[in-house]
């Protein structure tokens, strides 16, 4: 596992994959070692709590937690399919906010989601975003 000192902005750009259409996600039993939980049947208990309020702030759930499954050996050449979920820079927040946050990698993690949220926010929203003495600042001049 990785050491606290690791864990932060770069260490979670790191494990960051772009889709064939330049989406970025995240892959859930990579964040798993990253917020420092040992098994991923207590993380999928956290990843449902974020569906959960995915859900409940009227987001489609599809959009941001996509259920996958890859195939691992298990011995003999036999293999078996491993649940996964591809997760959005949302999905992430949500799992961070929504995580155990007793581990200081979940509070590092609230905070790196919760600003690169907002600066996408700021980003696709352009003028709008800024607060309103700036807007009229900028009309102004």
């Amino acid at each position: 596992m990785n050491s606290l000192e690791n864990i932060n902005e770069s260490l979670f750009e790191n494990i960051k994959h772009i889709n064939e259409y330049g989406q970025e996600y995240w892959i859930a039993r990579e964040l798993i070692q990253v917020l420092g939980y040992n098994e991923y049947r207590f993380f999928k208990k956290v990843i449902l709590k974020a569906i959960d309020a995915c859900k409940a702030s009227n987001n489609e759930v599809s959009d941001h937690f996509v259920q996958v499954h890859g195939m691992v050996n298990i011995g003999s050449g036999a293999q078996r399919a491993l649940e996964d979920y591809h997760l959005s820079r949302y999905a992430c927040y949500l799992i961070a906010m929504n995580g155990d946050s007793r581990k200081k990698a979940i509070a590092l993690a609230q905070t790196y989601f919760a600003v690169k949220t907002r600066q996408q926010e700021i980003i696709i929203m352009g003028p709008l975003s800024r607060p309103r003495s700036k807007i009229l600042r900028v009309a102004v001049s």
